[in-house]
């Protein structure tokens, strides 16, 4: 199914965002706006809104406070994509020139400091403080996650347990927050707030599995060139699969490709056809499937409706996207 009918439920709330969205960016420094038109050009999916509207019609009514929490997410999750690409020397995004490849990194991390900040102030303006608690607790554990990875991606020594302890922190952590502040826009209760939260962690783990597996897509329009990861040294769930199901000396023939060998066509190749021999997607697809029946399970607890239907196709759009 599209996205275009998956969003259904949810598309007068969606272009109204958009219009908050876009007015939330605005700077009196000239230089800022037209840094913020390109960003606004270039927009992804918006799936996380798409996230906080479902999260928020299912648990009560959407109002104003849910169009913040919105613009706030989307506000945060802009800086920090920006901020990636200056940390991973990134000169392309979704097909396009990166912010950093156009204005260089200073700029770029001052347009990320900008956004950030912009998203904080819409919540203090408003007394937003429980959803500021909520995306701030986001912001501190992709910190967390990122440097943790950075720290692994050193010695490539990463267990199966510390990859999902990254992946919880660097992506599914601001997915969940997602499904909070939708839910918290409402008024709704803890115990409802906590299993949407449940429900973001689980999509949040199966989205970033299938992020990994594009990887290895042969496919052109993954939008991410066949193994990046493995030359930006990023131990995921295939590769991790690999090493433990081979044996030492092979285990130390692989970590020493991806270490020194990891910008040679060739050597990636390899890598990626024992990925391939060790059944490192046919595991990796599995634990995928997994999180997001998990998802699925907490949400099919809530009373059925357009929201909670189209939520469910939205969790499942996530693991078969092609980018």
């Amino acid at each position: 199914m599209s996205l275009k009918n998956i969003k259904a439920p949810i598309s007068s709330h969606i272009k109204e965002f958009e219009k908050k969205f876009q007015s939330s960016m605005k700077s009196g420094t000239p230089l800022l706006n037209i840094i913020t038109k390109y960003i606004l050009k270039r927009k992804g999916k918006q799936i996380r809104p798409m996230f906080v509207f479902f999260a928020a019609d299912i648990c009560g009514k959407i109002n104003e406070k849910t169009y913040r929490a919105a613009s706030l997410i989307e506000l945060l999750h802009t800086a920090t994509l920006i901020h990636d690409d200056v940390v991973d020397d990134s000169n392309e995004r979704r097909g396009f020139f990166s912010l950093n490849a156009l204005w260089k990194n200073k700029i770029s991390v001052l347009v990320g400091d900008y956004l950030l900040s912009k998203g904080l102030l819409l919540a203090l303006d408003n007394d937003d403080f429980d959803m500021l608690k909520i995306v701030s607790d986001s912001v501190r554990e992709m910190s967390e996650g990122e440097l943790l990875q950075i720290e692994k991606s050193r010695s490539l020594d990463i267990s199966e347990e510390t990859y999902f302890e990254i992946i919880k922190k660097k992506t599914a952590s601001l997915i969940r927050a997602c499904y909070a502040c939708g839910a918290k826009s409402t008024e709704a209760d803890s115990s409802t707030i906590q299993k949407m939260k449940n429900i973001g962690i689980n999509t949040g783990i199966a989205f970033q599995i299938k992020d990994d597996l594009l990887d290895f897509n042969n496919s052109k329009s993954s939008g991410k060139p066949k193994g990046m990861d493995i030359k930006e040294k990023k131990m995921t769930l295939p590769i991790i699969h690999l090493l433990n199901n081979s044996s030492y000396l092979k285990k130390r023939k692989i970590i020493n490709l991806i270490k020194n060998h990891n910008n040679d066509p060739e050597k990636v190749y390899d890598i990626i056809n024992m990925v391939n021999e060790s059944n490192g997607i046919d595991y990796s697809k599995e634990k995928m499937i997994y999180y997001k029946n998990k998802a699925i399970e907490e949400l099919l607890s809530f009373p059925e409706s357009p929201s909670r239907n189209s939520l469910e196709k939205l969790i499942d759009f996530t693991i078969n996207r092609d980018n």
